[in-house]
């Protein structure tokens, strides 16, 4: 399996949807542990990176920068 390659910032799809109803997450903070907000609510999540990257499903936005 790939390493995705992902950065603060970035627009990602997980591959289960947050209960809002949205499927936008933005990462907000990177380090041993992934930070990510819901762009439907403003919910934050703080994962384990190993567990972010079998969860994410896809980029949707790169950030530039």
């Amino acid at each position: 399996m790939e390493e995705k390659e992902f950065g603060i910032n970035d627009i990602v799809e997980m591959k289960k949807q947050h209960p809002c109803g949205t499927n936008r997450w933005k990462i907000i903070r990177m380090g041993m542990d992934i930070r990510i907000k819901c762009e439907g609510c403003g919910h934050s999540v703080l994962i384990p990176r190993r567990e972010f990257s079998r969860k994410m499903k896809k980029i949707l936005v790169k950030h530039e920068g």
